[in-house]
């Protein structure tokens, strides 16, 4: 029983590491080519978009686009396929592939 529950903790923690910094340092190189700061206010990058939403402690909302609970698979659907998960959204789909929007996603959830 005490390994199952060691194993449960383990798991449990590897869901909610931090992304290493490799990772979050791609995500913002990729947020810059990819544009995302013409719309957004991105901490680190830009702060003059106006079109989207500030995207500055965005971990701290409840919801992305409205209508997705806020976690990181759910920030990759949403970069990859905006227009997928809200038809009438001004948010253009760019050709982010899953593994790009994994990495801006670290970026912005580490802000």
């Amino acid at each position: 029983m005490k390994s199952l529950t060691l194993l449960m903790a383990m798991m449990l923690c590897a869901c909610h590491a931090r992304p290493d910094s490799a990772a979050r340092d791609q995500g913002k190189a990729l947020l810059a080519s990819y544009g995302c700061i013409a719309c957004h206010s991105i901490k680190g990058l830009s702060v003059n978009g106006g079109a989207g939403p500030a995207l500055e402690d965005i971990g701290k909302n409840s919801y992305l686009a409205g209508v997705l609970p806020n976690n990181t698979d759910a920030m990759v659907r949403w970069i990859v396929a905006p227009r997928a998960v809200s038809p009438g959204t001004a948010m253009p789909d760019l050709g982010v592939t899953p593994a790009e929007a994994r990495a801006m996603a670290a970026y912005l959830y580490a802000q």
